[in-house]
Parts: C-alpha cells; sequence; structure tokens
C-alpha cells in the first residue's frame, strides 16, 4: 500500500469502543486523529477557535474552544494527552519553570492530579531534553510524585511513516508496563507524498521572487548550509514549523521546479508532509491553516502511540506502589537515546 493510500484509510476515525481520552492544548487534532484511528474516543480542549473547528470537522468527538487553567473542570477519562506549550523555554520566558503563569504544564500537571487517569503522555519540542533539561526534570519529578512510572523517549517521527524528519519528545506516564511503539521501516520520502504534483505549478501556487532568491541564498550562506534547503523529493523534509510553512523566510519550506522558478507549498502538501489524509479539511485562513498544520503532531505518529497504549491498557498488569518507587529512583538524570525504555524494562 502506498503512503497516501495508507494515511488515507488508515487514519479514518473509528467507531469508539475504547476508553475515553482528554486531549489538552488539542490543537487541530492531530494527536486525537491518531487516537480515533485506534478506536478512542477523544475530548479536545484548545484556545484557538479556528483550531477546534477544524477538529471538529474532521473528527468524531467535540473540541471546547477555551483558555485552559488549573482550575478548568475537565471531564473522568483513563487516558490523558497533550502538547503543552513552553513560553518558559524561550530566552524571553524569563526561565520561572512552573511558576510562570503562561506554562502550560502545571495545567497539565494538575489535570493528572485531578483524573488520575491510567495512563498519560505529553509531547513536546526535542530541546526540552537538552537547553532545558533543569527544566524537565522539574516537571518529571513532580509528576513521579503522583505515584507514576515516568518514562521518556526522543522519537523521530520518520521513523513511523511520517515523510518528514521531525524529532520531538514524548513523555508517558503508567503504572504498569508500557512499552513505546517499535519502529516501521523503510522511511517515505517528500516525493512519495506530494506525488507527480510535487514538480508542477498547481493553481494557487506562490512563486519566489528574485529579490526573495538573493535573501534565500544570503540565509544559506550565512548559515553555511551544505546544500540548498529546498525540498528534496528524494528523501524526508525537514521539519516543519509554523515559521517555515506560514512565513516568508530565509529557511522556508519550498520546491525548486524543473524549470529553475521555486514556489513555495501549498497547505495540502504540507499537511501530507504531515501525514495528514487528503480528506481532512482546515478551517481558517490560509496563515491560521498552516499554523495548524505546523503545531501539530503528525497523526501517523500519534496513530503508532495510540496502539501503545492501547496494548497497555488492555494488559492486566499492574505495579505495586513500592515497585513504582523503585522504578523512579534512577530516571531524573539520565541522557535520553533515540529510542529509550526504562532500564527496569519488566
Amino acid at each position: 500500500m502506498g503512503y497516501l493510500d495508507l494515511v488515507n484509510t488508515r487514519l479514518r476515525p473509528a467507531l469508539p469502543a475504547g476508553p475515553a481520552v482528554v486531549d489538552l492544548f488539542a490543537g487541530c487534532g492531530g494527536l486525537a486523529l491518531g487516537f480515533e484511528a485506534q478506536g478512542f474516543a477523544t475530548y479536545g480542549l484548545e484556545r484557538d477557535a479556528d483550531c477546534c473547528a477544524s477538529y471538529r470537522k474532521n473528527l468524531r468527538s467535540p473540541c471546547v474552544a477555551v483558555e485552559l487553567t488549573p482550575d478548568t473542570e475537565l471531564p473522568a477519562a483513563a487516558v490523558l494527552v497533550g502538547g503543552p506549550p513552553c513560553q518558559p523555554f524561550s530566552v524571553g520566558g524569563h526561565q520561572l519553570g512552573l511558576g510562570d503563569s503562561r506554562d502550560g504544564f502545571p495545567i497539565f500537571i494538575n489535570a493528572v492530579r485531578k483524573l488520575q487517569p491510567d495512563i498519560w503522555l505529553f509531547e513536546n519540542v526535542r530541546g526540552l531534553f537538552y537547553r532545558n533539561r533543569g527544566y524537565l526534570d522539574e516537571i518529571l519529578h513532580t509528576l513521579r510524585g503522583l505515584h507514576y512510572v515516568v518514562e521518556t523517549a526522543l522519537l523521530n517521527a520518520v521513523n513511523y511513516g511520517v515523510p518528514q524528519n521531525r524529532e520531538r519528545v514524548i513523555v508517558v506516564g503508567h503504572r504498569g508496563k508500557f512499552l513505546f511503539p517499535p519502529t516501521v521501516p523503510p522511511r517515505v520520502t517528500a516525493g512519495e507524498a506530494l506525488g507527480d504534483g510535487a514538480l508542477a505549478a498547481p493553481p494557487g501556487s506562490k512563486f519566489l521572487t528574485p529579490s526573495m532568491d538573493t535573501y534565500v541564498a544570503k540565509y544559506e550562506r550565512a548559515s553555511a548550509c551544505k546544500q540548498p534547503r529546498d525540498l528534496h523529493l528524494h528523501q524526508p523534509a525537514r521539519t516543519l514549523t509554523c515559521r517555515n510553512l506560514a512565513g516568508a523566510t530565509g529557511d522556508m519550506q519550498r520546491l525548486l521546479l524543473p524549470d529553475g522558478r521555486r514556489r513555495r507549498l501549498l497547505l495540502r502538501e504540507a499537511a501530507r508532509l504531515q501525514s495528514f489524509p487528503d480528506w481532512v479539511e482546515f478551517v481558517g485562513t490560509e496563515t491560521s491553516c498552516f499554523n495548524q498544520i505546523g503545531n501539530a503532531v503528525p497523526p501517523l505518529l500519534a496513530y503508532h502511540l495510540a496502539g501503545s497504549v492501547r496494548t497497555y491498557l488492555e494488559s492486566d498488569y499492574r505495579l505495586s506502589q513500592g515497585e513504582i518507587d523503585l522504578r523512579n529512583q534512577p530516571l531524573l538524570a539520565r541522557e535520553p537515546e533515540v529510542f529509550q525504555q526504562s532500564l527496569f524494562a519488566l
């Protein structure tokens, strides 16, 4: 089965048969789509109205437009997921950690405390493992204090069928035996995802002007790029972000056509590289839709994570409080690996 056939069929929301999932900071539903395709019923909460509208348009479940706080009322659920925003990591964030009112992690932690789900997970940028490792340790310490085994992994979406190099930190809390999903070879290229239209100029194409080409060349010289940062169709794409999708920057995602012109990615092309099926519709302005795609968890990665969550919930293994405490002891200062499991694997 080719890439497009795979995402267009496998990522169809299934009739809910599994436990309920509360999805915090839900965005346009990248995580939720993967979970719904595995048979879970999701309930999204997200501040952005366009994201909520896209979520509701494509999924079987509701999404409530709400400014989340630690006091937000949440429905009962066996599973809690989310992608908490991380303003405290930025230079302008004042490095206040869990005391920063704009930080999403106190909200997520309080949701774990209130709901006491059987399992929870969150996704975040890879910098959380490195430049902000001390802050991550603070988060993990707090979550372990809620009596969960907390495990971390640095996963690259390209290893799960997504045609894009996208490393993300995945943190999971549970009280039994959880296994991160095994990788799924082979890697999918950008050309496989975009098809023959990648080297054409479909209606709505936007081309770089000569002055933009000059700016791009200057940017690449200053960045010491070894090869142009055009989209290379014989390999997976580089990481999609709001900035390089919606903004006219030197780092923008673009295609070099046979006639020498460069054009920016179309909305549907960006969605394909993020593993959204072609039947998914995004609500809002073009900039809003690009931002929704750039911020999303790739649904195909979410699908494999949801499969691991489902396997965990179907198991009958549960740890005692003493076993949880034992497994939590050595994890705080460990360095991450590309794929990481607990040293106390059962």
